[in-house]
């Protein structure tokens, strides 16, 4: 890390998970922005190239976006990958995440690749052997990924996440209260509209990642947050699964700090 960037207010550790919280969103988004440049850097220099999944969602933005802004990366010896995608949706659908990919990460670093999940597959279990070959066809160097307020990783909802799960990629049926969030953030216009079946990166490949850093900010993600770090290590909370994972590092703002 360089010496401004912002530090956490506190930090903790419960069971093997790392978390810091910080004074502001602002705070936060450019504390991981700078550390994952860091990472990405190292991890080039040391080995030639690096492998990293990114999450989309509202509360990624300011921390991809100051990524793109910093530099100082090598990109074009970085693949990139991304997590879920809805089943059905177009490449240029606004809601898509593909979409979201392209035009805040791929068109603006230009990386070596980027290896994006096809919601629209004819054959979508088909489409997620192939995504799977290409995951296992490197080590993971990092995962960023952020947590549902339903307390999902990735697409891996509480009556489809599996701590065990055998599959690297899935296709899984997506429950309301994730339907409702993508509603709420104004990515569709109506819990209807939301594609009811979406591909999603299994937890175990997500934790499969030689580092995992979770960004979670925002009051809205304080009662997932706290059942992930209070409650049970269960699928009721998927997200609760970072507890046993020593590399992975939760980062959330005092407000998603509020109720611990």
């Amino acid at each position: 890390m360089t010496a401004d960037s912002p530090p956490p207010v506190r930090s903790f550790v419960v069971d093997q998970l790392t978390v810091d919280v910080f004074s502001t969103l602002d705070a936060l988004a450019e504390h991981v922005a700078q550390r994952v440049r860091r990472l990405l850097a190292d991890t080039v220099a040391r080995q030639g190239s690096a492998a990293a999944i990114l999450a989309t969602g509202n509360s990624q933005l300011r921390f991809l976006r100051r990524l793109v802004e910093l530099g100082d990366v090598d990109w074009s010896r970085i693949t990139l990958f991304h997590m879920d995608e809805y089943l059905g949706l177009p490449a240029d659908h606004p809601a898509g995440f593909r979409k979201y990919m392209k035009e805040r990460v791929e068109s603006l670093v230009h990386p070596r690749a980027f290896h994006y999940l096809a919601g629209d597959a004819d054959l979508p279990l088909i489409e997620c052997d192939r995504y799977t070959a290409l995951l296992r066809a490197q080590p993971i160097d990092l995962c960023c990924l952020g947590v549902g307020e339903n307390g999902h990783l990735a697409f891996n909802d509480p009556p489809v996440a599996r701590f065990d799960d055998s599959a690297w990629v899935k296709l899984v049926k997506l429950d309301d209260a994730c339907k409702t969030q993508q509603v709420n953030e104004g990515h569709f216009p109506s819990l209807s509209a939301v594609p009811p079946y979406a591909l999603t990166l299994t937890i175990p490949a997500l934790m499969s990642a030689r580092q995992v850093i979770c960004v979670a900010p925002e009051k809205r993600k304080a009662q997932p947050v706290k059942n992930a770090l209070r409650g049970p290590i269960s699928t009721t909370c998927p997200a609760s699964i970072l507890r046993r994972q020593s590399h992975a590092r939760l980062l959330l703002d005092e407000d998603s700090a509020g109720l611990l």
